[in-house]
C-alpha cells in the first residue's frame, strides 16, 4: 500500500477508523472478483486500488436515514 495514497484518500475521508473499515471491504470485494472502477496497472495492489476509487470519488461512505 502506497503511502501517498492513503495520505490523499484521509483528505476525502478524514476519519481513519471509517477509511480503514471503506478500503478492507472494498478489498474484499476486489478479491472476490469484483472489478475494479478505476484503471489499473499490474503493480497495483487491491488496497491501491481501493484507495485510488476512494480518492476519485468512485466509493463513498453510503449515509443511513435517521431513525
Amino acid at each position: 500500500m502506497k503511502s501517498e495514497l492513503v495520505e490523499k484518500a484521509s483528505e476525502v475521508m478524514p476519519d481513519p477508523q471509517i477509511l480503514i473499515n471503506m478500503v478492507s471491504c472494498r478489498v474484499k470485494q476486489l478479491n472476490d472478483g469484483r472489478a475494479p472502477l478505476v484503471e489499473t496497472v499490474p503493480s497495483m495492489g487491491a488496497a491501491d486500488i481501493a484507495l485510488t476509487e476512494i480518492i476519485e470519488g468512485k466509493i463513498k461512505l453510503a449515509e443511513t436515514p435517521a431513525p
